[in-house]
């Protein structure tokens, strides 16, 4: 049978790496590479589940793909940005405040980040199954395979072994949480290509050189495939915002909300923001590639008190169960409210909305 034929995309060049001496935070790195064993996931449990019970993020290396074939993504990711013309994206904007989905394109300006300054950051989101639930723009349509290839490769390869492992932490069967996270089933998980582009002076200073206010992500897990722009800053146990540093090849993994409620806060879902890059990668455009996990939409957001290490340690509750949202209200609320609602002043730090009896922070 003759190779598949491999289409054209130009190379995306990133900046390089940064030169300037930065406070990095000091995130665990996991190898990866005997996570598909139930003895490897049994050698892995307690580094993983250390990580994320004290920093919610560690990187994992060793995840089955080679650095062309991350490159490669890179360079499909650039493609929405750089060859789809702007009446095109038109078409295929999502309609975040009104679905609460991100399925298509979010233009830059969309959100408010401080004293009246809008985000700089495009995306486009498509649902994990690719050609399943929604259609494309006509310059990505030759690689829809490679993408669908790519996030069957984030689900089943790297979310599905890391599901094992965190129920492994509290000593539940390996499937409970896979079972809440089927790769057919209902639910919003987004491949996202996401492009930051540099700001002026004016809005730099206004908005105190934050670029997204620090937040907690939606879902269960997030899986950010590291870039060379240091942006990204995770605001530690000792309460210091520290830079993630870029590791080649590797992923940056992240906790979300949906995990802290369903571990009772067992996991944490860290705070994290995006800052201006050091001056020397000032000037260059951040390309990033996503993969945000939502559990099934069905799946209600409260602590399984069948864990025998919550029975131990204890709950902690951000709502009553009896209250608690499922996955789908959670959601939605969250991502239409983001950037397009009042926040409420809690201090000169930390900024409240309530999302379906939720209380959600924002830290700027």
């Amino acid at each position: 049978m003759p190779a598949p034929t491999i289409q054209y995309v130009p190379h995306y060049v990133p900046a390089p790496v940064t030169k300037e001496e930065l406070e990095w935070a000091d995130l665990p790195i996991i190898d990866f590479s005997s996570a598909g064993t139930p003895e490897g996931r049994a050698e892995l449990t307690t580094q993983v589940c250390d990580a994320m019970q004290i920093y919610g993020f560690m990187y994992i290396v060793n995840h089955g793909l080679t650095k062309a074939e991350t490159d490669r993504i890179f360079d499909i990711a650039d493609v929405p940005f750089t060859q789809v013309p702007e009446d095109e994206m038109k078409r295929y904007t999502a309609d975040i405040k009104g679905t609460g989905s991100f399925r298509g394109f979010k233009p830059r300006e969309l959100w408010v980040i401080d004293n009246g300054v809008r985000d700089q950051i495009e995306q486009y989101n498509s649902h994990r199954s690719i050609t399943g639930l929604q259609s494309h723009p006509k310059a990505l349509r030759p690689f829809l395979p490679e993408m669908r290839a790519f996030a069957e490769h984030n689900h089943k390869r790297v979310l599905y072994p890391l599901l094992q492992i965190l129920a492994r932490g509290l000593e539940l069967p390996e499937d409970t949480f896979v079972k809440m996270h089927g790769f057919d089933d209902p639910s919003e998980t987004y491949l996202r290509f996401m492009k930051y582009y540099p700001r002026t002076e004016e809005d730099e200073q206004k908005s105190k050189n934050v670029w997204l206010k620090g937040h907690t992500d939606i879902g269960t897990v997030t899986i950010l495939w590291s870039q060379p722009v240091s942006a990204l800053q995770i605001r530690c146990p000792d309460g210091k915002w520290r830079w993630v540093k870029h590791i080649d090849n590797a992923m940056v993994v992240n906790i979300g909300d949906a995990m802290e409620f369903l571990s009772g806060g067992f996991y944490k879902g860290t705070i994290h923001r995006v800052h201006q890059p050091p001056r020397d990668q000032q000037g260059f455009d951040r390309l990033g590639v996503y993969y945000f996990v939502i559990a099934n939409g069905d799946v209600i957001l409260k602590p399984l008190q069948e864990s025998p290490v919550l029975q131990r340690v204890g709950i902690v509750r951000r709502v009553e169960d009896e209250k608690a949202p499922t996955m789908d209200q959670y959601r939605k609320g969250r991502t239409a409210a983001y950037g397009l609602s009042e926040l409420t002043k809690k201090d000169d730090v930390v900024e409240e909305q309530l999302i379906h009896g939720v209380p959600v922070r924002h830290y700027n």
